[in-house]
């Protein structure tokens, strides 16, 4: 009797798992995902803070970066309601730091003391804001209430994995741009940085208010 009722409660979750399974969403979320991350992106800001630091650890950055996702994808209005704020406040504190960043990026001027700091460095602000960054952590939240939880951890998992990858080859992506190069995206990229910045500070301030 035991055994048929382990056997029947097996086969309802494997049901449950195939209904819930769906490419179509992975493949959207991961899309998803992929633009809101913006690891490609984020290249120019991550190769001027290993130029500071001077190292990141590619494997630390992906595992606490991945640890905030999953956490914010299983917990994200817990632990903000826990700690007593809201996505909009969280949003517009994360703004501040990318905006603090694309100053520096622009002025080339140290804002973030990271010298000799590498440790730093990797956890903040490469593995948060800018991987698992407020807009990250709200588009999370968001998929959360229109997808099925597997097909969202895979898209997860997969994000992660190109996470991994870009952070590895950093050395050699550097080496390929040039100094040069480098110095001309990293101005261009602090731009870009301060404007993303403004953006998400004003759209969560006015819903703030609201």
């Amino acid at each position: 009797m035991g055994v048929n009722c382990i056997s029947f409660y097996k086969q309802k979750i494997d049901m449950n798992f195939l209904q819930a399974f769906s490419f179509n969403e992975i493949l959207t979320a991961t899309l998803v995902l992929f633009a809101v991350i913006d690891v490609i992106g984020s290249i120019p800001v991550i190769l001027d803070i290993k130029s500071k630091s001077g190292h990141i650890d590619p494997k630390q950055a992906t595992i606490v970066s991945a640890l905030i996702m999953f956490s914010f994808l299983f917990l994200g209005n817990q632990i903000l309601l826990m700690i007593g704020i809201d996505v909009a406040s969280f949003s517009i504190a994360g703004s501040i730091v990318i905006f603090m960043i694309g100053l520096e990026m622009v002025l080339n001027r140290n804002i973030f003391n990271s010298k000799g700091q590498a440790k730093a460095s990797t956890i903040v602000p490469v593995a948060f804001p800018l991987i698992a960054g407020a807009g990250t952590l709200t588009t999370l939240l968001s998929l959360r209430a229109e997808y099925q939880m597997i097909n969202l951890i895979i898209a997860l998992l997969i994000n992660i994995v190109f996470i991994y990858t870009v952070l590895y080859f950093i050395p050699k992506i550097e080496k390929f741009l040039g100094e040069g190069s480098i110095v001309i995206l990293r101005t261009v990229f602090g731009i870009i940085l301060l404007s993303i910045a403004i953006k998400l500070f004003s759209s969560n301030v006015n819903i703030l208010f609201e």
